[in-house]
């Protein structure tokens, strides 16, 4: 390297050194976010910081948890809005500060409100973002969900957590739901008409209702269509003298029970549901474009329950519903039949102990229905009168009962665990079919079967 060289080096590494501790001597002090000041605050209440410096300037994450304003030159007003930690950097004339403000949601205002509505139990309140956790020891189940729905009233948009003991708590933390839906169907039809006719060669003539099928008769007088399924009951015709009558008496009566025995297993304070049914597809039409989609509703026999567990009482939220498909009062859309539904719902609050059953009864339907036509004026002549009348009647009457028990459930011990039914004979030995083979050794002849034969081992 040349002494020119040598001595521009020398020239910059001089400046630099001037310029690091001109930088040096004016920097700001600050203090890092690693040892900032923690402040701690309500959701709905304020504090004010004090600084030993005057303040130019500040700033905070997010205003939504916690915003500050300067009041004063060596004051800030911190106001607390939202559960969360948030970050505020105070700025004076040659200094920096940090804080932590940190926000709950008031939990110290539910303790104080659980503790003067129930004095002596030890209940305590814990907070995260999302949820309130009760924990702690009560002396009934009375008192556990009371103050699960004291901290659900007092914080709304918060999920509780609901860990309090009982003395004799029981250590299960799932629901089995043992429920029977019974629905008995009955059902009765009355229908009654009479249709007269006569042929002759000079006239032909015809009564009926049209309430039920009657032959027909063409323009020359013979009458067409003779199936005897359709002239229900009674069918007479003298053809010498061209007279003929159809009678149509029918009574039917019909009975239907079904049973479906649904098991469901849901954790405490989580739903379940069950499902027994199909799904029917609905076409909808989309907007101006008129395309047509295909959208699924279910049907059949539903249940939704959510168990609460306090101690050894179980607590249900239920909502059993049966609904089936009624094709007489659907609709048709661009030759598409679609059902309409029949449903049945209800929806309860029970208490229970482990095993104990209880039925919801009393959704009856009954549906009775009366179709009657005549002729007009003759149908009003006495005695013949009737010969011009016809009419249907059908009574239905649905039954539905729905029986549930809730179970605890409770692990099985190795000790209690049953026997399986085994027939060892039945099965393949493992090692014997893990055992290498020779082809002409241990097969027999063609290599289609052992030649030594081993006795299954088992009970």
């Amino acid at each position: 390297m040349t002494s020119a060289s040598w001595l521009t080096a020398l020239r910059a590494a001089v400046v630099g050194l001037a310029v690091a501790g001109t930088v040096s001597g004016g920097a700001v002090s600050a203090q890092g976010p690693e040892s900032a000041e923690r402040v701690l605050l309500t959701a709905g209440r304020s504090t004010v910081l004090s600084t030993d410096f005057d303040i130019t300037r500040i700033a905070v994450t997010d205003p939504e948890i916690a915003d500050a304003v300067v009041v004063r030159p060596r004051e800030v007003l911190v106001d607390g809005k939202g559960a969360g930690t948030v970050s505020l950097i105070v700025w004076g004339a040659d200094t920096r500060k940090h804080y932590d403000v940190v926000v709950d949601r008031g939990v110290s205002t539910l303790q104080q409100n659980l503790q003067q509505l129930f004095p002596g139990e030890a209940i305590n309140v814990g907070i995260t973002d999302e949820a309130a956790i009760l924990s702690g020891q009560v002396s009934s189940n009375d008192v556990m969900l009371r103050a699960a729905e004291v901290a659900r009233a007092a914080l709304p948009k918060s999920s509780i957590v609901n860990m309090l003991q009982l003395p004799s708590g029981s250590p299960s933390k799932q629901v089995m739901l043992q429920v029977r839906f019974a629905e008995v169907n009955r059902n009765a039809l009355l229908q009654a008409g009479l249709s007269l006719f006569t042929t002759r060669t000079a006239f032909t003539s015809r009564s009926t209702t049209q309430q039920f099928a009657a032959p027909n008769i063409d323009d020359d007088g013979n009458v067409q269509g003779l199936e005897f399924s359709d002239f229900l009951n009674l069918f007479f015709f003298h053809r010498e003298e061209g007279i003929g009558g159809v009678l149509k008496a029918l009574q039917g009566r019909g009975f239907l029970q079904s049973l479906a025995e649904p098991n469901l297993i849901a954790y405490n304070g989580e739903e379940a549901s069950f499902l027994a049914g199909g799904e029917i597809p609905i076409p909808i039409v989309q907007g101006v474009t008129g395309q047509v989609s295909v959208q699924y509703k279910e049907f059949g026999i539903r249940l939704t329950f959510r168990p609460t567990i306090a101690g050894d009482v179980i607590r249900l939220k239920l909502r059993p519903e049966v609904s089936s498909l009624d094709f007489n009062n659907g609709v048709i859309l661009q030759g598409f039949r679609i059902p309409a539904l029949n449903t049945r719902r209800a929806e309860t609050d029970v208490e229970l102990r482990d095993g104990q059953s209880f039925a919801i009864a009393g959704l009856m339907n009954n549906v009775s229905q009366t179709d009657r036509q005549a002729v007009p004026l003759l149908s009003r002549l006495p005695i013949i009168g009737n010969l011009f009348k016809s009419k249907a009647e059908r009574a239905e009457q649905t039954e539905l009962m729905v029986l549930v028990t809730p179970r605890l459930v409770r692990a099985l011990d190795p000790d209690e665990v049953p026997l399986l039914p085994t027939r060892p004979g039945d099965f393949i030995d493992p090692a014997e079919d893990a055992r290498p083979r020779t082809p002409g050794l241990e097969d027999g002849p063609e290599g289609t079967a052992p030649a030594t034969v081993r006795k299954p081992q088992g009970r």
